[in-house]
């Protein structure tokens, strides 16, 4: 029993680091194409972009239209507003690993738990 407490702990920790290294990374991708303008340029082209045919049997198009131009706004707005973004990254990445550190704590400490409660019920009782 033990040892599958500490092998789904293993599994569940790779699983976390793995998502914060993703999100890191994301984060660092994201604030780099904010800060050079390459979010609005994208944001453009995404919103001219026509809806297909086939979806347009299932998806109203003035729906569709009225969710491309805000988006475009809202990337419009977050470049205006934040053209020093490039100086969040390490803050941000600081920030991601701090909550992955707090998590596999977190994860150790409730694995410590169950690892010692598999100790206790494994005993034998005395008489």
């Amino acid at each position: 029993m033990k040892t599958l407490i500490w092998a789904a702990f293993a599994l569940l920790a790779l699983i976390w680091t793995g998502l914060a290294a993703l999100s890191a990374g994301l984060a660092q991708w994201l604030i780099g194409a904010v800060a050079s303008g390459e979010a609005t340029q994208a944001a453009t082209t995404i919103g001219q972009w026509p809806i297909p045919a086939w979806a347009a049997l299932w998806i109203d198009p003035a729906w569709v239209q009225g969710l491309q131009l805000m988006w475009l706004d809202l990337v419009q707005w977050l470049s205006q507003v934040l053209p020093s973004i490039d100086g969040l990254g390490g803050w941000i990445s600081a920030l991601v690993w701090l909550g992955w550190g707090i998590g596999l704590v977190t994860l150790l400490v409730v694995c410590g738990g169950l690892h010692w409660l598999a100790g206790r019920v494994s005993q034998p009782r005395p008489a």
